[in-house]
């Protein structure tokens, strides 16, 4: 779009970067160690939406010379057999990193299995320990997404440090962990969520505004302050008026590019850097259980 003023972060082009790095990270490990770092991801059910990012993981992880240990089972598997197949991976020594794809059928308990998972394991960065290290500012394996939206604002030189950043969302995925993450890089944060009485207001004083909502073009121009950036963590998908869909951020994308100085796209902008992360997080733990 000719019109549009804002500059892209380019999540895609930075994740394939991320991957070529941990390819060459595990390729040097790989020869000390005698295998290669291994995931596995368990998906129950057949949501479309979560079988397309379970095959884009394993496609990731084939080209960083990950293992993948992926278990797909069937929608009606009780509680008990998840569990049992969580503890199960917990004591395989060749899996590093464990994710359970949400969401989960509605018989499931997502909380008591997402605590099932070994913390050293948690690859998607959600265990009540790893987030425990967040919020006192220790290291740990980190939430996944709101860690590709810091990585992606630092490849782009763009500090945060004393910075005003709204983030639109207060999900225990997102909006939680990044508001802290932000935080900890000395910017000051509001977060806003369904209940804020006048969102606009709010997002106007943004320096920076993550939308993580997961409703379409919920954010204009109008609500954006000259300049900003705007993290777009949210994907939709609409039908258009010849009845094709397509994937929509919760940014006006049109419009809102042309009040900010950057702006991430839909697709290609934070979901790619989500997936780099979770690779980043199964090398990670790769490393700590043999050279610590």
């Amino acid at each position: 779009m000719s019109s549009e003023t804002a500059s892209l972060l380019n999540g895609k082009a930075l994740a394939q970067k991320i991957q070529g790095e941990l390819k060459t990270t595990v390729e040097k490990l790989q020869g000390n160690i005698g295998r290669p770092p291994g995931l596995a991801v368990i998906m129950v059910g057949d949501n479309p939406a979560s079988a397309v990012y379970v095959r884009n993981k394993e496609k990731a992880c084939a080209k960083v010379g990950i293992a993948s240990f992926g278990r797909h089972l069937p929608t009606e598997t009780p509680q008990e057999e998840v569990e049992a197949l969580i503890h199960q991976l917990n004591a395989d020594e060749r899996v590093d990193g464990i994710l359970v794809q949400l969401p989960l059928p509605p018989h499931l308990d997502t909380v008591k299995l997402l605590h099932a998972i070994a913390p050293e394991k948690d690859a998607d960065g959600l265990h009540p320990m790893n987030l425990g290290h967040l919020i006192r500012g220790e290291e740990g394996l980190r939430s996944c997404t709101p860690w590709g939206v810091m990585r992606l604002l630092e490849e782009y030189n763009l500090d945060v440090a004393g910075k005003h950043a709204v983030v639109v969302g207060r999900s225990i995925l997102v909006g939680k962990p990044l508001a802290l993450m932000l935080l900890e890089k000395n910017a000051t944060v509001s977060i806003a969520h369904s209940r804020t009485p006048d969102l606009a207001e709010i997002t106007r004083q943004g320096d920076i505004i993550i939308a993580a909502v997961g409703k379409p073009n919920l954010i204009t121009g109008e609500m954006v302050k000259p300049g900003a950036i705007a993290i777009d963590v949210g994907i939709n998908r609409i039908m258009t008026e010849d009845s094709a869909s397509k994937l929509v951020g919760d940014f006006e994308f049109n419009s809102v590019s042309q009040v900010s100085n950057y702006i991430t796209p839909v697709p290609g902008g934070v979901g790619p850097m989500t997936v780099a992360m979770l690779l980043q997080n199964t090398v990670l733990s790769y490393q700590k259980k043999h050279f610590q």
